[in-house]
């Protein structure tokens, strides 16, 4: 699959370019986590409970891994409610299975987002292939939901062909994030704790109700943090942690630039603008619940 645009290698990559490309993709990936039509596939093959939907749907690329490495490769989610329903879920259906019910999924929800004449348009098939192209300089080293997925094939169906696309560099530029907060010394939960406390993260409820914390756990996350002087008495983020969350994303933009680099900037330019096109219309059409982002 080949775009008609073409970049300039001369052409300098704005050091938030790749970042704000993320944003757009990113999102369009997510849809299906929200979708009616996954949990119609899923209940066909047996899988009804929203976590084991969830985890099935994200970490059959793996194939049928135990508990211990979806929390370690999901990282902000309870060990605990993992336990739950990995590896049970694999015993009610295969992850072969489940990716063709993921696929079928994703079809149908971006169908209903987006409508027929996008999902068919010369737009999406010069979406895919530019997001495609920026697959072609990811790595798999250290980089485990990455590396799951791109053994995955490549969907023929444009519009699938783009999500298979924006699932790649979501876990890549997702798995790097991952060893940048470790190195920051931020857990699971204080990892979700400080996304939230910059208002662009997870509201708690759905932390609560998706990540298996409660909020007991929650507040004792935010005394850890105000101990290391990140959160003031409010549960907002101090200078220390403005800084801190800061250099968390500008770490991962610098272990997921590849990708951009080899797409170039125009490249990146136009994927951005027809990604943020994409999500905008699914977004119109009730793709993410209203009260899903914020700090409260």
């Amino acid at each position: 699959m080949t775009s008609s645009t073409t970049s300039s290698p001369a052409a300098a990559l704005h050091p938030r370019a790749a970042r704000r490309c993320h944003n757009v993709l990113n999102p369009l990936h997510s849809t299906h986590y929200f979708s009616p039509d996954v949990t119609r596939e899923l209940g066909l093959l047996g899988i009804t409970h929203r976590s084991a939907v969830n985890f099935a749907v994200r970490a059959a690329a793996m194939g049928p891994v135990g508990a211990g490495v979806v929390t370690a490769t999901f990282y902000n989610y309870k060990h605990e409610l993992v336990a739950a329903h990995v590896p049970e879920v694999w015993r009610t259906a295969a992850p072969r299975e489940i990716l063709g019910a993921r696929l079928r999924a994703v079809d149908a929800t971006l169908r209903r987002l987006l409508g027929e004449e996008a999902v068919t348009s010369s737009e999406m098939r010069e979406a895919a292939g530019l997001a495609l192209r920026a697959t072609e300089a990811c790595s798999r080293t250290a980089r485990p939901l990455y590396a799951a997925h791109a053994d995955l094939p490549v969907p023929e169906e444009p519009h699938l062909a783009y999500w298979h696309a924006a699932t790649l560099l979501r876990e890549h530029r997702g798995d790097g994030h991952l060893t940048v907060l470790l190195d920051a010394g931020l857990d699971g939960l204080e990892a979700l704790v400080t996304h939230t406390a910059t208002g662009k993260g997870i509201a708690p409820k759905w932390v609560f109700s998706t990540r298996g914390w409660n909020q007991q756990e929650w507040d004792a996350a935010e005394e850890r943090l105000r101990g290391r002087g990140l959160l003031d008495s409010e549960g907002e983020l101090t200078e220390d942690g403005v800084a801190l969350r800061r250099d968390v994303e500008a770490e991962t933009d610098r272990l997921d630039r590849a990708p951009y680099e080899h797409l170039g900037a125009a490249g990146v330019e136009r994927l951005t603008e027809l990604g943020t096109a994409f999500i905008g219309a699914a977004s119109r059409a009730g793709a993410f619940p209203a009260d899903l982002v914020g700090k409260r």
